[in-house]
């Protein structure tokens, strides 16, 4: 198997201005965490068909599988929303322990990956991915970058 994958890496500061505005509102969604056992807290804005941008964070609970992403937070309530719109993009944001942006970039876990391949797949169009870090951003243009060999 040959895949190849595209990330492009580029400062928060050079990002066009669409991308700019969507990666503002997921480090303003981390702040709609609930995040008291991991103190991890995560924030992503999705960017809809219909220029509506959804914002969601991680929901934690005691009882670990109980809690949500904020990936599939965002993608199940945009879908909720505005049923039948296509995700464009989704941005993530995330801040540590320290209540700091991350110094890494934030990624989805597999469970959201799959996620969003299924939204890809049901609309038949791929979703960019901005994962950011404290200063820079990594976008992919697909789930598949991040997950080669998806359920569907």
């Amino acid at each position: 198997m040959n895949k190849n994958i595209n990330i492009i890496e580029i400062g928060i500061d050079e990002l066009m201005e669409d991308d700019a505005v969507l990666v503002e509102e997921a480090r303003k969604a981390v702040e709609l965490s609930y995040s008291p056992y991991s103190n991890f807290s995560v924030g992503a804005a999705a960017l809809l068909d219909n220029g509506k941008i959804v914002r969601g964070a991680n929901q934690e609970n005691v009882s670990y599988p109980v809690g949500i992403c904020a990936e599939r937070s965002t993608i199940y309530t945009a879908q909720n929303l505005y049923p039948n719109v296509p995700v464009l993009s989704i941005a993530l944001a995330a801040k540590g322990r320290d209540g700091e942006f991350t110094k890494d970039y934030v990624t989805p876990c597999g469970m959201c990956r799959q996620a969003i391949s299924e939204l890809e797949n049901r609309y038949q169009r791929q979703i960019r991915i901005l994962m950011c870090s404290a200063h820079k951003v990594a976008i992919v243009d697909t789930i598949n970058s991040l997950l080669p060999m998806s359920f569907i």
